[in-house]
């Protein structure tokens, strides 16, 4: 797993800010600043991964704004995907995609892209966390943990350790409804790191994780 050598997993834990969506047509130009920024404070911060998840955006403008914010990550620590369109994140120069359930499978973004292109998959069981890890993914993140907004049931933190010692040492990124309430409780079940949309799309709390972190590895 070349690609995923470079997000230095062995370093936990790996954050992976997730932007919220919300970017149309119609407020484009504005949601592109508010995103770039974000990202330029992330790449500021340490943040390891950012997907950029703005569905609703054409091929063109989801270019457009991969374009720009490659421009922020490029010779950083951090790495850009983007969400599904693989094909726009290779346009860009991303460093790779984050595929759903609809998305191709990983054996064939792998099979058919640069060696070096990160593939995460999302996953919402066990047997789906494995089949991606076969097919050639570099990770999975696995939700929702807690409840979020839409996102259904939540599996629990007894699910995530199993999904987490089921796939041991194969990355697994917690995701759903993760905050500063509960993060180190998805790590202590064994997360390589979490995945938040809201939480981590808070400049100030990016900036707090950051302090926070460093000051742990002071003490190491």
């Amino acid at each position: 797993m070349e690609a995923i050598n470079k997000l230095t997993f062995a370093d936990k834990p790996l954050i992976y800010l997730i932007t919220d969506g919300e970017t149309t047509a119609g407020n484009y130009l504005e949601r592109r600043t508010k995103i770039l920024e974000l990202i330029k404070i992330a790449v500021e911060t340490n943040v390891a991964l950012i997907q950029i998840r703005e569905k609703q955006l054409s091929a063109r403008l989801l270019f457009e704004l991969a374009s720009d914010a490659v421009k922020l990550t490029k010779n950083s620590a951090t790495k850009l995907l983007i969400n599904d369109r693989s094909d726009v994140a290779l346009a860009a120069d991303a460093d790779g995609v984050h595929l759903t359930s609809k998305s191709l499978c990983a054996a064939v973004i792998k099979r058919d892209y640069l060696k070096n292109f990160i593939v995460g998959v999302s996953t919402h069981t066990l047997e789906k966390a494995v089949a991606a890890r076969r097919q050639g993914a570099d990770f999975v993140t696995f939700s929702p943990v807690n409840y979020a907004l839409h996102k259904g049931k939540p599996q629990g933190i007894e699910k995530l350790k199993e999904v987490c010692d089921r796939l041991n040492p194969f990355p697994v990124i917690a995701l759903g409804g993760i905050n500063a309430a509960n993060y180190t409780d998805v790590l202590k079940a064994g997360a390589s790191g979490f995945a938040a949309i809201r939480f981590l799309n808070d400049e100030r709390n990016l900036r707090k994780l950051n302090e926070e972190f460093n000051k742990d590895k002071s003490k190491m």
